[in-house]
């Protein structure tokens, strides 16, 4: 990302603030984008498998919401999850990189891990 500030002296800015992705069938994720300068809601198409649309159209119905604001709905939960999944992992890799905590081999891990399950197993 490009600092404000220059970008907003352009003609058209290219500068973007938010990136979020969408599915668009054939494994394919389309880039969404919202410039700085453009503070209004663009429309966008969203191909979602036939399934998919059946099960949206259904909850539509049983809630008298509109398909899109269940979309929206989606989509910000999804972000937000994302976002929040992301600091974790930051903040993890933080600890392990200022030396907070260690890190373990896999394979052991596992190794105790099916030792202790078959202890509490052979317990009457």
């Amino acid at each position: 990302m490009r600092s404000g500030s220059n970008c907003l002296k352009r003609k058209r800015p290219r500068c973007f603030r938010n990136v979020a992705f969408i599915y668009a069938g054939n494994n394919r994720a389309i880039t969404l984008t919202g410039p700085i300068a453009a503070p209004k809601l663009i429309a966008v198409e969203l191909h979602l498998k036939p399934q998919t649309e059946s099960l949206l159209q259904e909850l539509a119905a049983k809630t008298g919401r509109p398909p899109a604001d269940l979309v929206e709905d989606a989509m910000a939960g999804y972000l937000e999850e994302l976002g929040e999944t992301r600091a974790m992992l930051d903040s993890r890799y933080d600890d392990l990189r200022s030396g907070r905590v260690k890190a373990i081999d896999g394979e052991a891990a596992f190794v105790d891990l099916r030792q202790k399950s078959k202890k509490r197993r052979s317990r009457p």
